[in-house]
């Protein structure tokens, strides 16, 4: 069996959608406010193999398809984002295990400030308020994260977001983590 690229896998879903919901994908793409942007040259007017190909160029194979999962829901068409997300997970997509997933044992018995990262992933709607203060009433850190990292469990676009919050709260942590794989 044969692995499928993030770049195969994200060619497949945008060639799958109709002509107005690639329009729409695309228009959103461009409109991203978030760093990297597409600029609109690259993409107007192409077919789905060159934005895939300039998707995969501008955001790493790493966070392409949780880019496009989450435009894919922003322009209504999540049952397409989830079957993207539930492809890139598969063993066969050649995908490595993500971080959080490899180092859940440690990220709950080391992250000890857990508030800081909640307020944060609150502010990126991440977590929903009910969510955030059912972890909040937890009582230990371990507790805390072990209910977080259950909120995170089903989406990888959200353990990226966790992952790029981690790297900036608790920087030493994730750097003796990542030294150990």
């Amino acid at each position: 069996m044969c692995s499928r690229t993030p770049k195969k896998i994200l060619a497949e879903t945008l060639e799958d959608l109709t002509v107005t919901n690639f329009q729409k994908f695309v228009q959103d793409l461009v409109d991203r406010r978030q760093e990297p942007r597409v600029r609109r040259a690259r993409v107007d007017g192409k077919d789905f193999l060159v934005v895939a190909d300039v998707m995969v160029s501008t955001f790493t194979e790493k966070k392409v398809l949780s880019v496009a999962a989450e435009i894919l829901t922003g322009i209504g068409c999540s049952e397409e984002a989830q079957q993207l997300l539930e492809e890139a997970e598969s063993p066969s997509s050649g995908s490595e295990k993500h971080f959080v997933d490899k180092h859940l044992s440690e990220l709950i018995s080391r992250v000890s400030c857990v508030e800081p990262i909640l307020d944060q992933l609150l502010q990126k709607d991440v977590l929903q308020q009910e969510a955030y203060d059912s972890i909040r009433l937890k009582t230990t850190s371990q507790d805390k994260m072990r209910e977080l990292l259950r909120h995170l469990r089903a989406s990888p676009a959200h353990k990226d977001i966790f992952y790029d919050i981690l790297k900036t709260q608790q920087k030493h942590l994730v750097e003796d983590l990542e030294g150990e794989s």
